[in-house]
């Protein structure tokens, strides 16, 4: 929602800081009516029937998939990301919602029998979910329409009103999927859309009419978000430094050439501006040789540039600011003795796709999150090295291993201390309906569409006796 008695706002595009978009700011008692909407509205929210919520979950999917090019265009616009990026981007926010609709209709309960004991002969127990109350979500920058689907989507398929509160650079993508909703038939106020300043986010937080807290963006922002609200139910998707480990087996020409194409488009698309993108790579000694050869080719191969150009794979980060950050991290880097093997140069919001060597682990571009292109490579022995080095990091999201032996894939899925392990593929691979989340910094709980829907609500257990089982 957007009120007239709000002020308006620009929205500056990324790359060259051109005006892209006017949107109003809500005023405080806007924002104040948005919350009470979903409060008030909780009871009839709950008892919308599943078709009800899937058809409107489908109405947005569908939408969305005639209006891609709009949407594309709007992410491109105002977050700077590369069209082909943006027009991927669109088409998985489609597809979230469609997968919010199907689990809509089969998000059911359970049926336990109860009889398992002399006592409780003829008792059984029906456990169902329910919404613990209206979610409050807070989205980021780098995807301004999916990420913000994926606070939506789970939280009407489960019949809980939402409140968005996008991030302040992107907010005319939320307020696409605003409209879009517009036009279902789901309760008043079920939904709103407050684009409204990072400042006045501490208060949304601590309304008590908001039980749940939906937060993706920053490690630091997120957990003093569960330390001011510990008896909240709070979901966090924070950040990571996500790590690739190439091992001995993965030798051929063929996979070389895979790992080294694949690690670096997904450290380097978007400008890195993802929690899953490349950022350290362990690569084992009997092929480190010939895959950094490979890599660095790659690297310098990327096509950088316009946005609008669909050619290009790396665009301009969010803000000059966050360019300079990164550019400070490198230099930080090789004046701690890392060797640069390629890029390192910026130009305004562009920094170029960087690689870097020899690189000292307590330097910022290894241990701290970069969230810009920029990635290192190192030596490893053996898998329980690239995995000793892997979990050393108080981050743990995704972790990617090219290799095809059986055991060292289980091995790694067991003692790799991350939300998610991709075999054959960079750790940024995310499909939008699988579980996705971290461990340690990287955060609590877990998106996908039924993951999240499972956060968003608790279990009711109803006891019936004196049944016939």
């Amino acid at each position: 929602m957007a009120s007239d008695d709000g002020v308006r706002a620009e929205v500056t595009h990324p790359g060259d800081g051109s005006v892209v978009g006017t949107y109003t700011v809500p005023s405080a008692a806007s924002v104040e009516a948005a919350i009470a909407g979903a409060w008030e509205v909780r009871k009839a929210a709950q008892a919308t029937t599943a078709a009800q919520r899937a058809a409107a979950l489908t109405h947005v999917s569908r939408r969305l998939e005639e209006r891609v090019e709009e949407a594309a265009a709007l992410i491109t616009a105002e977050n700077g990301k590369p069209i082909t990026w943006a027009r991927a981007e669109a088409t998985r926010a489609a597809s979230t919602f469609r997968w919010a609709a199907e689990e809509a209709r089969r998000f059911n309960g359970e049926f336990q029998r109860l009889d398992t004991e002399a006592a409780t002969a003829g008792r059984a127990a029906i456990i169902r979910r329910f919404p613990h109350g209206p979610v409050l979500g807070i989205s980021p920058f780098n995807f301004p329409i999916n990420l913000v689907a994926h606070k939506i989507a789970p939280a009407l398929a489960v019949g809980a009103p939402i409140v968005v509160k996008p991030a302040p650079a992107t907010p005319l993508g939320a307020l696409l999927l605003g409209e879009l909703l517009g036009e279902t038939d789901l309760p008043p106020g079920m939904f709103s859309v407050i684009p409204v300043g990072n400042e006045a986010a501490p208060a949304l937080t601590l309304d008590p009419r908001l039980p749940v807290i939906s937060f993706t963006g920053s490690e630091p922002v997120g957990f003093a978000i569960q330390r001011a609200v510990p008896s909240k139910h709070i979901v966090l998707e924070l950040g990571g430094n996500a790590a690739a480990i190439i091992l001995a087996d993965y030798s051929s020409d063929k996979d070389l050439e895979w790992a080294a194409q694949r690690i670096a488009m997904f450290g380097n698309s978007q400008a890195g501006q993802t929690c899953v993108s490349v950022q350290r790579i362990f690569v084992h000694e009997a092929v480190a040789e010939r895959f950094t050869e490979r890599l660095i080719a790659a690297v310098r191969g990327l096509h950088s540039g316009s946005p609008w150009d669909p050619a290009t794979v790396v665009g301009p980060m969010i803000s000059e600011s966050a360019a300079e950050r990164v550019e400070e991290w490198v230099a930080e880097a090789t004046a701690a003795g890392a060797t640069l093997l390629a890029g390192g140069g910026r130009e305004g919001t562009y920094v170029e796709p960087t690689l870097l060597s020899n690189v000292d682990p307590t330097v910022r571009v290894s241990c701290e999150e970069v969230f810009g292109p920029v990635m290192s490579i190192q030596v490893i022995r053996d898998l329980d090295e690239g995995i000793g080095l892997v979990n050393d990091s108080r981050f743990g999201l995704q972790t990617g291993v090219f290799t095809h032996n059986l055991q060292d894939i289980f091995r790694a899925h067991r003692d790799l201390e991350v939300g998610g392990v991709i075999i054959g593929d960079a750790p940024t691979f995310r499909a939008d309906q699988m579980p996705y989340g971290g461990i340690k910094a990287s955060g609590v709980g877990r998106e996908g569409l039924r993951s999240a829907m499972v956060d968003f609500t608790h279990e009711r257990v109803l006891v019936l006796t004196d049944l016939a089982l």
